[in-house]
């Protein structure tokens, strides 16, 4: 084997560091934009609220305008709502199990919360627009408490609702073939600050004390004047 000079480094050892570390570069480069795009489009369970004078950052797009009819046959939108935080839950008067534990939860909290359940509005809008009639949704949320609106609507109208809080909502046909059928969805409470903001959710089986801190706190946080 012939001897190369002294500090000379071989030409093919060269050419392989010079790779390594261009693809230890690259490896590295692709690693931040990766864990930058994760953190942006990954929901932790909230988003704070915008305050005067402070951008909001990482706020998910739940929410939005809605048209829908309450237990009396009175059109309403988001707009009636506005001036307090809403409390927002999803599902069908002919739910067997989800829907009633989740709203039992939801009359705990404002029981809980006593007083101070007049500074929140809590909702109860319908998957299921072709059986839950406004009457029907509107006796159904108050036959858990008195304060829970119920809302439906035409199913075009109760589409656009689930649409702007990135509900999931999906017929079942009944597995005996008949004419009846399940409504599969999804089942989360949706805090919404005063101006219509998402806040944050809360699966339907938390704990109704734990729900009722997190409502009183947004509903201080919304009765305190804005920093000039």
């Amino acid at each position: 084997m012939s001897k190369l000079p002294n500090n000379d480094t071989p030409p093919t050892v060269m050419g392989a560091s010079r790779k390594a570390i261009l693809l230890a570069l690259l490896i590295g480069l692709a690693a931040g934009i990766l864990t930058a795009v994760l953190i942006a489009i990954v929901p932790d369970g909230s988003a704070p609220s915008k305050t005067a004078g402070q951008a909001s950052t990482g706020r998910a797009f739940i929410g939005g305008p809605f048209t829908l009819t309450d237990g009396s046959g009175k059109t309403v939108t988001e707009k009636d709502f506005a001036g307090k935080p809403m409390l927002v839950f999803f599902g069908f008067t002919n739910c067997p199990d989800v829907c009633p534990a989740g709203l039992q939860v939801l009359a705990a909290a404002l029981d809980r919360l006593g007083d101070k359940a007049q500074g929140v509005t809590p909702l109860f809008i319908t998957v299921d627009p072709e059986r839950d009639t406004p009457e029907l949704v509107g006796k159904y949320a108050k036959s858990f408490h008195p304060q829970i609106i119920g809302l439906s609507g035409t199913p075009e109208q109760v589409a656009g609702a689930v649409k702007a809080y990135r509900v999931y909502a999906r017929k079942q046909p009944s597995e005996s073939g008949g004419a009846d059928y399940n409504m599969d969805h999804s089942s989360f409470f949706y805090l919404m600050d005063a101006s219509g903001a998402y806040v944050k959710h809360f699966p339907y089986s938390t704990d109704a004390i734990k729900l009722a801190d997190d409502v009183a706190a947004q509903i201080q946080s919304s009765a305190q004047p804005a920093r000039l």
